[in-house]
């Protein structure tokens, strides 16, 4: 894409609900840190960035969103509605990864972010299929941390990536879960219906 490409990102992936528009090779971006909410504030926040900047949906060219690692539900409310706008405005949307906008961000390929329990996820695309759980103590300067950077810096690379990435044959993006889910199936018996 060309660097005067209108490019709108979003990410409700962690504690904040984030937004930034890639707009004649300047990108602005919005971090409004909130723990939980950003459902309710997503699409507001999206409305008044682009009016803000004088610009309007049917300008976008591409949309990219973060597809995480991060809150499950976060990454749910960003991904739908990256792929619900995209297939109305007819757009591509990119997903794009913690692990994505770090290692855009820093110099080394290894990159690790937070993970619950004083723990964190590591990954080097070059030599990983997957992302891997490891104890705090078990990274070293040879891993790119996520948290040297801060939201403000992923919403800048993640408007980058977009730009160079979106293009109609771009796949629709999907939720980056990098652990098991923590919940199981009732070991209950369902209720009998009765005819």
């Amino acid at each position: 894409m060309p660097p005067n490409d209108t490019v709108l990102v979003f990410d409700t992936t962690a504690a904040h609900c984030a937004a930034a528009l890639r707009l004649n090779g300047e990108t602005h971006v919005r971090v409004e840190e909130m723990a939980r909410g950003q459902a309710e504030r997503l699409m507001v926040l999206l409305e008044e960035l682009l009016a803000q900047h004088g610009t309007d949906w049917s300008d976008l060219d591409a949309l990219g969103v973060g597809v995480g690692p991060g809150n499950f539900t976060g990454i749910r409310i960003s991904v739908s509605a990256a792929r619900g706008l995209a297939l109305g405005l007819g757009v591509p949307a990119v997903g794009v990864s913690l692990f994505d906008t770090t290692r855009h961000l820093g110099r080394l390929a290894q990159t690790a972010v937070p993970a619950p329990r004083d723990q964190l996820y590591v990954f080097d695309p070059d030599t990983m299929t997957a992302p891997i759980l490891t104890a705090v103590e078990n990274v070293t300067s040879d891993h790119e941390m996520s948290t040297d950077f801060t939201a403000q810096d992923h919403m800048l690379a993640m408007a980058q990536i977009t730009a160079e990435r979106a293009d109609a044959d771009t796949p629709a993006p999907k939720p980056l879960y990098v652990k098991a889910p923590d919940a199981a199936p009732s070991r209950e018996q369902p209720p009998v219906i009765l005819p």
